[in-house]
Order: C-alpha cells, then structure tokens, then sequence
C-alpha cells in the first residue's frame, strides 16, 4: 500500500487566503464579472476538496483524483475566473505597468508558450509516474507537496495558454492552440493505457488500484480537456476578411 500525507493545513489557509483577496479585490473592481468570481471560487473550493477531502488518503485511486483536482480541473476554473485582469484593475496606475511589462518581456513569453505548457504539464506527469519519483513522494511530505504545487502552477500555465481571458501578449492563434490540446489529449490517453497495462511505470500499488487509477486518469483528463476546449471555442472570434480584400481583383471591374 502506498502511504501519503495528508493536504496539510497550510495549502488549505493559502487557497482561502487567494480566494478572500480575489473577493476583496472583486467588490474593488467596478462591474467586475460575478460569473468570473464564481469560477475562481470554484477552482478555490477544488483544490480545498483535494486537500482535506476523501480523496487525500492512502489510496493510489484517491491520489489519482487528487491529482485531476489540482492539476486539471481547478486550474482552468482558477484561469478562467481572470485574476491578472483583476489585479491589473486595481493596482495603483505604476505597479500595474510593471506588471504589464513583466508579461511582455521575451522570459515570460517563453514560458507562456502553449508548447512550453504542454511540456511542464503533461511531462511533469509522465516524470512522476515513470520514475521513482512518486515513490518518493509517498515517505517525504516536502517532496508530495512540491509535486502538488508543480501540478497546480503548471495546470494553471497550461490553462492561461490555451484558454486563459487575462493578458498574453503574442498568444499564437486558436488553431495553433487547439493542435497543442490535442497532443496533451494523446499523452494522458497513452500514459492511462500504459499505466492500466502496467507498463513502464514505477508506482508501489496494488494492481487493482493501479487500473483504478488509470481509468480515473483516462476518463477524468478527457473530461478535463473537454471543458478546456469548449472554453476556447466559446471565445473563439475568426478574424473576418472583408469582401474587397477576399477578391482584390474584384474593385478593379
């Protein structure tokens, strides 16, 4: 059996620390969307139930549903709730160019790329279930709540890439974004299918719960991934070529 640690109850007074100052921040904030609000609450409240529910026990099931709470489906909910957005409406004028330069710059662009959050994202999986580090995060609590907060940054980088409203300077277009979904769509189908057959991974489980597992991962990512990408079509605007410059020929006749 594998044995975790406990959410612990510091992760938990952060996440309701983010949630009461995006709260404080959102009554701050004349007109602010409350549907945005409620998603952010939400992603709050997803990541409170991964960390003292059920689900945070000794089971590699329960692990699973863990890691689909932090890492896949709060993000999105955390993402979409537009927190930079928020925080760029009410600092004061100076600290929110700042803010504004910091996306700009060339590092933060790197990072932000889709491919660079498809890479943090679906390979930080494929690192802990494939080497011996999901071993050590079953008998080092520092290590398992690295690994969370891993899981929960990149979630959240991935999410504001494909999908995110907030500012993103130089953001590819949808298309582009939608090919980058897809291929983390084929990872978490190869990763589950390898780990329901047992191979090439090192997880110190019982069988039936390493399938267990595997069909959490399978279904829930796919349910994951769906969501992302309804989030981006639903904000999806085709750039419209008007007429005259669809048929340059045609202003000539």
């Amino acid at each position: 059996m594998t044995a975790h640690h406990g959410g612990g109850s510091l992760p938990v007074v952060l996440v309701a620390l983010a949630a009461a100052g995006y709260l404080l921040a959102s009554g701050r904030a004349r007109g602010w969307s409350t549907w945005r609000g409620v998603s952010f609450c939400t992603g709050c409240a997803l990541l409170v139930l991964a960390l003292t529910g059920p689900v945070a026990g000794h089971d590699f099931r329960g692990h699973m549903v863990q890691h689909l709470l932090i890492g896949m489906l709060a993000p999105p909910a955390l993402v979409l709730g537009a927190p930079v957005t928020l925080l760029l409406r009410t600092l004061p004028a100076a600290r929110a160019r700042r803010l504004t330069a910091l996306l700009r710059c060339r590092a933060f662009r790197v990072l932000g790329a889709p491919v660079t959050a498809l890479v943090l994202s679906v390979g930080g999986m494929v690192v802990l279930y494939c080497t011996p580090l999901y071993r050590l995060t079953t008998v080092s609590e520092p290590v398992h709540h690295l690994v969370h907060l891993h899981f929960l940054l990149a979630g959240c980088l991935f999410s504001w890439a494909i999908a995110g409203p907030d500012p993103a300077p130089h953001r590819p277009p949808v298309p582009h974004r939608l090919v980058v979904l897809g291929v983390a769509v084929a990872v978490h189908s190869g990763l589950s299918q390898l780990m329901y057959a047992g191979l090439w991974i090192d997880v110190p489980a019982p069988p039936e719960q390493v399938r267990g597992a595997a069909e959490i991962m399978y279904y829930g990512g796919d349910l994951a991934e769906l969501l992302l990408a309804m989030a981006l079509v639903t904000t999806w605007r085709p750039v419209r070529v008007p007429a005259r410059d669809a048929a340059p020929g045609a202003a000539r006749r």
